[in-house]
């Protein structure tokens, strides 16, 4: 079986682990916890980094200090992992859907500036929904697949709206604009380390911000508002998202080797690029100028998307489709979504991820490139 993406553990997984084993430091205390959190910091340029169980607990408290109160909208794009609306709906929010570009997958500005402009109004400060009556308070860019955006466009954007930056960059690890990293263009940027990411700690993740008293708080939330380092005193509701030791010191590891990692995503991608595109209708992601993505999970638009993956399968080569636009879920269907074309059903109708783990070896890519010829041939 060649699978989708798997962790690639080839550095000091095993020593730093080991390391945690045999001090017993394996629970949410620990020195791997903080080297982690000072390694994402220093990594993407953010001030502050506090590490959480997963990425969806980051967005959700992220979310939270942003403001984000029960009754809001929150504007997502409308092609994303369920995480993202489903932190909105912790919350008590609702999200706005838009559409996404054609090209880049990315959340459609020209379509999001449009929403704006003909269906809101600025007051208090926020700008509201004008037929609903309801504040949007938020914006969640979603980095789809390590790609990303205008970044300039899209704060000039959410300045004019006031509209506060909430960065879904779970995909993103290593991505930048103009130089930037992913996750640090907004008041809180999220990292996400599931088994599948371009780095792995099985299950984890980070939130990212500038502002000292908000990570500050962060960190007392996601532990549980302890307020008393002696007494059990809790001083606010808090929440169990803790990174536990033992996964932050595979993260430790990991992250020694992200460049690494992210320059094989690059060769494989190109691989498949160079010898797929002569399929007819084949289409990658676009990436505007200023963008150097991470080529976290290489994905194609294609006909027969559903017989391929099907084919596929057969020959014991593991590919998946891409996500159901968020507007086609039964929780989300009566929110909002803002679209001339229904992009994100004719992006999710045909686009089909193949295997590209890091650890994925040359010889690998080309059998998953000639099933592909041969599916194509014999149609």
């Amino acid at each position: 079986m060649i699978p989708l993406s798997v962790p690639n553990i080839s550095g000091n997984e095993w020593t730093y682990i080991k390391e945690c084993l045999d001090t017993n430091w394996v629970s949410s205390v620990g020195s791997y916890v903080t080297k982690f959190e000072k390694t994402l910091a220093e990594y993407t340029g953010a001030k502050y980094a506090i590490a959480t169980s997963n990425g969806t607990a980051a967005l959700h408290i992220s979310l939270q200090l942003a403001g984000v109160e029960r009754g809001d909208l929150i504007i997502i794009p409308n092609i994303t992992f369920v995480a993202t609306a489903n932190a909105i709906k912790y919350t008590g929010a609702d999200p706005v859907m838009i559409d996404v570009d054609s090209n880049t997958w990315q959340m459609d500005l020209g379509l999001l500036e449009e929403f704006l402009q003909t269906q809101t109004e600025i007051r208090e400060g926020f700008s509201y929904h004008k037929k609903l009556n309801r504040r949007i308070s938020a914006i969640v860019p979603v980095h789809v697949l390590g790609n990303m955006c205008d970044m300039d466009q899209f704060i000039r954007i959410a300045q004019t709206y006031r509209l506060i930056i909430v960065e879904d960059s779970t995909e993103a690890l290593g991505s930048k604009f103009r130089g930037k990293h992913a996750g640090t263009f907004g008041l809180f940027g999220t990292s996400s380390f599931n088994g599948n990411k371009i780095i792995s700690t099985g299950g984890g993740g980070m939130i990212l911000t500038s502002d000292e008293k908000l990570a500050t708080k962060a960190k007392h939330l996601t532990t549980q508002a302890k307020a008393d380092p002696n007494e059990y005193y809790h001083d606010e509701t808090g929440y169990n998202y803790r990174l536990v030791n033992i996964l932050a010191a595979m993260g430790v590891a990991q992250m020694e080797q992200l460049d690494v990692f992210i320059q094989r995503k690059k060769e494989v991608a190109q691989m498949y690029k160079n010898e797929l595109s002569f399929i007819q209708g084949f289409k990658t992601q676009e990436v505007i100028e200023g963008v150097e993505p991470n080529h976290w999970l290489f994905t194609v638009k294609v006909p027969h998307k559903a017989e391929l993956i099907a084919y596929l399968k057969s020959k014991g080569v593991e590919a998946r489709s891409f996500w159901v636009p968020m507007n086609r879920l039964p929780m989300m269907e009566k929110d909002l979504y803002f679209t001339h074309n229904d992009i994100s059903q004719d992006v999710y109708r045909a686009c089909v991820s193949l295997p590209c783990s890091t650890s994925i070896k040359n010889e690998e890519v080309s059998q998953v490139i000639q099933f592909v010829k041969d599916f194509y041939s014999g149609l």
